[in-house]
């Protein structure tokens, strides 16, 4: 039996999870299907729009995501805190950008006067609205029930166009963190789908290039803000620069098949993370395979798994073997 999505996620271990979903019946998400050869690329725009509408709902940041042929992958960061001081009426507002909401939600909103009965019940859905705008498995829901409509629209067929339930596991440290989102964006690399990581589409690293090109950040992704000395915003604690650097040397090496050097920026990154470089290529091309549950060095794991009661350490001896080097 699969494992409730409620224990698998721990807040107070880690905000960063991985998600993965897959279609079924060889239909295909996008791309050209080798069966039939008919192509279903234009919905890789259906996904990637939907996904990042979703980031300016939900209080949920995306730190790396891949539209792939019949999968896709997200790395996602839980904002407790945005949700916590969202007001009521900015709670309520939130939820109806992507449901639809009854008259009384709307004379809430709108700042009408309400009977003590009514009051009662709008208290009851803002809590329960608020805990599922930092809810994982809403945020996949509202990302793949659209899409699954629309492709069985399209294909004239009714049933599942998504696997039952979506892969996730928890992130419990940066080195998985980063690891797992550089995993995430040289998908299509390795899949020779694309040759560089400017040209691999429908992807977060394509979208962090661009603005990065123009001296910014994109708004529809969780950023970059340097070291964690600097009073900076929420945001991943390395250089947007420094990460470029390091998929891009990553991609190079991972595309030539063979052992490369690492740049010096790249190196330092590494260093500090305290990942040797064959771990660092072990993790960033076999990352599901190698993990299978909650990732993160073995300090971090046994805290995660004493916090959710788990009689047993998933994953231990390969947490161990990759990414405990100190």
């Amino acid at each position: 039996m699969p494992t409730p999505r409620k224990s698998l996620v721990s807040l107070e271990d880690t905000l960063f999870y991985h998600c993965v979903s897959r279609c079924v019946r060889k239909a295909f998400l996008c791309g050209v299907d080798h069966y039939t050869g008919q192509s279903y690329e234009h919905r890789r725009v259906w996904v990637e729009s939907r996904l990042l509408e979703l980031a300016s709902v939900f209080a949920i940041d995306i730190c790396a995501y891949v539209v792939m042929s019949n999968h896709l992958h997200l790395v996602l960061r839980i904002d407790v805190e945005l949700a916590k001081h969202w007001s009521d009426i900015e709670v309520v507002t939130q939820w109806q950008k992507l449901f639809k909401g009854d008259s009384l939600n709307h004379d809430f909103v709108k700042g009408e006067a309400l009977e003590s009965y009514q009051q009662i019940i709008i208290n009851t859905r803002v809590k329960e609205y608020r805990s599922r705008l930092m809810n994982i498995s809403w945020f996949m829901r509202a990302l793949n029930e659209p899409i699954a409509r629309r492709a069985n629209a399209e294909d004239k067929c009714k049933g599942r166009f998504w696997e039952g339930r979506f892969k996730s596991q928890a992130l419990l440290d940066e080195a998985a963190v980063l690891a797992c989102m550089a995993y995430v964006d040289l998908n299509p690399i390795r899949a020779k789908m694309a040759k560089t990581p400017e040209t691999s589409d429908f992807t977060s690293i394509k979208l962090r290039i661009k603005a990065a090109i123009k001296g910014e950040q994109p708004n529809t992704l969780l950023p970059f803000v340097g070291n964690e000395h600097k009073a900076m915003p929420k945001g991943l604690m390395f250089s947007a620069k420094d990460y470029l650097q390091l998929v891009d040397d990553t991609g190079r090496i991972v595309r030539a098949d063979k052992r490369g050097s690492m740049s010096q920026e790249s190196a330092k990154i590494l260093n500090r993370l305290n990942i040797p470089q064959e771990n660092w290529i072990k993790l960033t091309t076999e990352f599901t395979k190698i993990f299978k549950g909650p990732v993160g060095n073995t300090q971090e794991l046994t805290a995660y798994c004493e916090h959710l009661e788990r009689k047993r350490r998933q994953g231990a001896a390969n947490c161990h073997r990759w990414l405990d080097n100190g």
